[in-house]
């Protein structure tokens, strides 16, 4: 007779403990040339990390330069006194790096990965980038009119010509903040290789940077090699600089940038929000998930689930600029793009969003899933170093404590309904906002006068 072959089941698995989560607390010091220096030891992250910030910010830019922040930004990858451009990418390239800049309103920054085994090379290509940029006249003569070409495609671009509609109607024309960021026609073209040395010269120095390394630095002396490397760096000290505060206008109004034949009208709504260090922060960040951070978000169930009108709406904040006493400024804006026909009705329900959350506030439901989404997934989004770094750096730039981010969701956690209801009603209060549509005046001008919301104006494409 046969024997029935049997089947041994082994113990099914059981779950392990949760482990607390916490965003990593980094080493500060300073090296003897002044740089600022933050360290962050993350095992098993053989890509390491490194963000250098200089105080260069957009405001620091002369009269009828402006943009020279982003040229000389570009050109910190275009050769030193070492190598020339196509000698310092190849250098770059064999040890397996990448460089990257980028010039905003606080100032300018660079992103350095590079696997840990070749951190010595890296730094040392960083570190003569900074010290001893080369900014050949051929070279920022290539990046200038690479910058004039990009302008049209910009302007072209709806979402981009929202943006500087925006800061163009919020900000004072003397404000930095009221033109784009990385300068005009006008300005970029008058932009020469000695511009950008004198605005290096006048900014970019040791004392007045911070540099960030994130990476498994097991093995790595890193004072010695950051001696060797962005310690031999050197500058004169910098006088402290006078920060103009913040100033805006958000009148409740409508401005039309006309483009003709239009199949969608690009939404952006905004206005200035309270600084990065106020205490309304995390609230305001709960309540404006709650509202458009994600597609199951408020906005997004109402006009793209309910309605059909769009791909998606979303609200968000964005740091401006930061500082000590509170006197930076955030952007809070609505976004999104709706079919010519439905932007009035679209703008109507959008409103009536806005006034249903101040009437009947957010619902405990909506308020669990974004504390969920927000906090819980906070361990995968900091899974990379450069993640981590680029956290530490932006806490750096708005002058906020090394343990800031690990607060913040704390406190997000333990922010109620309440207060995020509050918050979020605050932020998008329904006759302060400044509207924004890039579309055919023609067929949405009338139906956006109908629904009330602000006064009316249209403005060419250009």
């Amino acid at each position: 007779m046969t024997e029935l072959a049997t089947m041994e089941f082994h113990p099914q698995p059981q779950p392990g403990r949760a482990r607390p989560w916490a965003f990593p607390a980094p080493e500060r010091g300073t090296l003897d040339n002044g740089l600022t220096v933050l360290r962050c030891h993350r095992p098993g992250q053989q890509v390491v990390a490194v963000e250098v910030l200089l105080d260069a910010p957009l405001e620091a830019e002369p009269a009828g330069l402006e943009g020279v922040a982003t040229i000389m930004a570009r050109a910190f990858s275009e050769g030193t006194d070492k190598h020339s451009a196509e000698e310092f990418a190849a250098e770059l390239e064999r040890c397996g790096a990448t460089l990257d800049s980028h010039a905003d309103h606080p100032g300018v920054r660079l992103s350095l990965e590079v696997p840990v085994s070749r951190l010595p090379k890296g730094l040392g290509l960083l570190a003569d980038a900074l010290r001893a940029p080369a900014f050949a006249d051929s070279e920022v003569e290539r990046l200038v009119s690479n910058r004039l070409d990009e302008i049209p495609h910009e302007t072209a671009n709806p979402a981009r010509r929202a943006a500087k509609e925006l800061s163009r109607q919020l900000f004072p024309a003397s404000s930095r903040m009221s033109r784009p960021r990385q300068g005009t026609e006008e300005t970029v073209e008058a932009i020469d290789s000695a511009a950008v040395r004198a605005f290096h010269q006048r900014h970019v120095r040791p004392s007045t940077a911070t540099a960030v390394v994130v990476g498994d630095l097991t093995g790595v002396d890193l004072d010695e090699l950051l001696g060797e490397t962005l310690g031999a760096w050197t500058g004169a000290a910098a006088k402290p600089r006078p920060v103009p505060p913040v100033t805006a206008d958000d009148t409740g109004r409508v401005i039309i940038v006309d483009r003709p034949g239009a199949v969608q009208t690009q939404l952006l709504i905004g206005r200035v929000g309270a600084d990065r260090h106020d205490r309304v922060w995390p609230a305001q960040v709960l309540g404006t998930y709650c509202l458009g951070g994600t597609l199951t978000s408020r906005l997004d169930r109402v006009l793209r689930e309910e309605k059909g009108y769009t791909y998606g709406v979303r609200a968000f904040g964005q740091v401006l600029r930061s500082a000590p006493d509170g006197t930076g400024a955030a952007m809070l804006a609505i976004s999104g793009s709706v079919d010519t026909p439905n932007t009035g009705p679209a703008l109507d329900d959008l409103w009536k969003v806005l006034r249903t959350l101040a009437a009947e506030g957010l619902t405990d439901a909506e308020r669990d899933v974004a504390v969920q989404n927000l906090v819980g997934v906070a361990p995968l989004k900091f899974e990379t170093a450069a993640a981590v770094a680029s956290t530490l750096a932006d806490q750096v730039e708005q002058y906020l404590p090394d343990d800031h981010q690990a607060r913040v969701y704390r406190e997000l956690a333990a922010t109620g309904t309440v207060e995020a209801t509050a918050a979020v009603v605050n932020a998008f209060p329904v006759d302060r906002l400044v509207t924004v549509l890039v579309g055919d005046a023609a067929q949405i001008e009338e139906p956006v006068k109908a629904l009330g919301i602000g006064e009316v104006s249209v403005v060419p494409a250009e």
